[in-house]
């Protein structure tokens, strides 16, 4: 082969080296290019006009299409959100001084020479005003919790004072109804939120004193797990049918057999949600006849 062969070899060689290199180079880009629009979408920050189309390849210029209509909804979304929660706390507003008022009066009323027909009217008046303020705080917790207005701070610390803060909270109820509340002696550490773990077990506590009948007891313990703590809360009342135990936990929902039970149907949604927030979990044991227990489980400290 002449020296002018060689030379043509050589210089497609060093052409085809040149083109892979260029290629390399130009997918590299693109990866980048992709990299940082997945990077500013997962922070907030993406905008299609920060890409020059031209200079894109038909992967990046509908991949940056969906990046800015996927950032668009996710802003719509909470906006509707902060407009729900605005509306929901203007509600509690404008409704905390009536509700109060009504439940003034009709305690006024009820300490009046009344005829028992009266009464009677005036016990249903009382009682329909303290759930509707329920439902409302109920309301206002699970939106202010759902929309991040109020976050959950976890730390390690002892089960003990928040439990019994909590029983204390619904002895007055219990005592009432005629129902004991047993504690376990507690001897052990969990990360949770302090505040909004009360809520959950007092809410936990408040639906087992309600289906507990007059006479019996509600139990509280405290199982340590590898890597969990359990805080279990048991009743004797009429159980839960196992097709119903998976929505108890869902908004508003009540069983079929409990219409008529005082509640709306929020308390353990939220024990849910704030055992989530926490890095937790909530289920639900029973069986019809048997009374039902419900356990909270909290990271280990």
């Amino acid at each position: 082969m002449t020296a002018y062969g060689y030379a043509v070899i050589a210089a497609v060689l060093l052409l085809a080296a040149g083109l892979v290199l260029w290629d390399r180079r130009r997918t590299r880009r693109i990866i980048d290019n992709l990299n940082r629009m997945l990077e500013l979408a997962m922070q907030g920050d993406f905008t299609e006009k920060q890409f020059d189309e031209s200079l894109l390849s038909a992967v990046e210029t509908r991949l940056a299409h969906y990046l800015a209509a996927a950032t668009t909804s996710a802003r719509n979304v909470q906006a509707e959100k902060d407009k729900l929660q605005a509306l929901i706390s203007d509600i509690s507003h404008q409704t905390k001084t009536p509700i109060s008022n009504i439940l003034l009066y009709t305690q006024l009323l009820s300490e009046q020479a009344l005829p028992e027909e009266s009464r009677t009217c005036v016990s249903a008046l009382e009682r329909q005003a303290a759930k509707l303020q329920g439902l409302i705080d109920a309301l206002v917790k699970t939106s202010r919790l759902e929309s991040g207005v109020i976050a959950l701070h976890p730390a390690p610390g002892p089960l003990a004072p928040m439990l019994a803060s909590a029983v204390s909270q619904l002895a007055p109820k219990a005592e009432a109804k005629g129902v004991q509340i047993i504690q376990e002696a507690v001897r052990a550490n969990a990360v949770f939120d302090p505040k909004w773990t009360e809520e959950a077990v007092y809410n936990l506590l408040d639906n087992a004193v309600k289906y507990t009948p007059a006479g019996d007891a509600v139990r509280i313990g405290v199982a340590v797990y590898p890597m969990f703590c359990a805080i279990s809360v048991s009743d004797t009342g009429p159980g839960i049918p196992e097709d119903e135990q998976p929505r108890v936990f869902q908004r508003f929902y009540r069983g079929l057999e409990h219409q008529t039970e005082e509640g709306v149907g929020i308390g353990l949604y939220l024990v849910r949600r704030i055992a989530e927030r926490q890095g937790g979990y909530v289920k639900v044991s029973s069986r019809p006849g048997a009374g039902s227990t419900f356990s909270l489980y909290l990271p280990g400290a």
